[in-house]
């Protein structure tokens, strides 16, 4: 396993991130996430691999998939050896100083720890102000409950104007930014990204293999998830035609190089700049395969030819305004 520094921070996380969302009770957030002894069977695996940074959230599951993590991590590792990240928004009160002191508490205590590595907020809050929202941020950090903090999805223009916050007020700054990227949506590479990369952000995207879209040489499988997932099928489905050109390029390249799809597909946001990927795994082989993507090292030209048919696409991740309180699933193809 390969490790890279989170921001400008002194954390180290390997480059491979498990996705969380992968884990808890069935049927309260998915149907198809993993039950706590399969989750453990996951989590232990990719200690097994050197991948040492897990990604989850409060409203997994209802937060079944902060416990599960939890306590498959208390069983299987020493707390300082792994890397731990969850986030707050969708819960009463959004991103208020009352919610953000409640949430980093309920967290703490079904995560069974008594910090966390880094602390994101899952999306802008268009009611809370700004200063609200990072000086408590900051607050949770003299306090020793976090130890950096992070944003998700949202448009440059937000992310900008908080870290001009955090700056002018001499509160912490985001240290990453977990956004939603990979080969089939590229908006972010027109305002977000570039702003990340000037202040030292890491990138570690969700939806890195576009929900399975960008591991098989098909559109869609017989698995319970791609039957199921209203989310990835919002996200995706409306531009099947135009993005299956780019799903047949990588499937040529990763045929010309004897390895599977997800090797390309992933090999191609560290050739981005991208720090670590987030992967949700509900089998150990998926794990594998990211862990082996990082022997894939792609040229220019096969970058070029990977790009080249991408087309834009509508804003999927970055909300313009809150949704109703209680919404957790984003995206749903209705």
């Amino acid at each position: 396993m390969e490790y890279t520094k989170l921001g400008k921070t002194d954390i180290e996380v390997s480059k491979v991130c498990v996705g969380c969302m992968s884990f808890g009770k069935a049927g309260t957030m998915h149907d198809w996430t993993l039950d706590e002894t399969a989750t453990e069977k996951v989590v232990k695996h990719a200690l097994d691999l050197g991948i040492n940074f897990f990604d989850t959230a409060n409203g997994y599951s209802v937060g079944t998939s902060e416990e599960y993590l939890g306590r498959a991590l208390k069983k299987n590792v020493s707390r300082d050896k792994v890397v731990i990240a969850s986030k707050v928004y969708f819960n009463p009160g959004r991103l208020s100083r009352e919610a953000i002191h409640r949430e980093i508490d309920g967290t703490l205590k079904r995560l069974g720890t008594d910090y966390l590595d880094l602390y994101i907020i899952h999306r802008f809050d268009y009611e809370t102000p700004i200063e609200e929202t990072m000086s408590t941020l900051n607050d949770l950090g003299k306090a020793g409950k976090v130890r950096a903090l992070g944003a998700s999805a949202m448009y440059g223009y937000q992310f900008y104007n908080m870290q001009l916050c955090a700056r002018d007020n001499g509160f912490a700054r985001f240290e990453a930014m977990e956004n939603h990227y990979n080969l089939l949506y590229r908006e972010d590479e027109r305002e977000l990204i570039p702003i990340c990369k000037q202040m030292g952000v890491s990138l570690m995207p969700y939806s890195p293999l576009a929900a399975g879209h960008l591991t098989r040489p098909t559109w869609n499988t017989d698995t319970l998830r791609s039957k199921t997932d209203r989310v990835d099928m919002g996200k995706y489905d409306r531009t099947e035609e135009q993005d299956m050109q780019i799903v047949t390029r990588v499937a040529e390249l990763a045929e010309k190089y004897g390895v599977k799809m997800q090797e390309i597909a992933l090999s191609w946001h560290w050739a981005k700049g991208v720090a670590s990927p987030i992967v949700g795994a509900t089998k150990a082989q998926y794990l594998d395969d990211a862990a082996a993507a990082l022997n894939v090292t792609l040229t220019d030209e096969d970058i070029a030819c990977l790009e080249k048919p991408y087309l834009p696409h509508r804003i999927v991740g970055a909300i313009d305004r809150n949704p109703p309180q209680g919404v957790m699933l984003l995206d749903e193809k209705k």
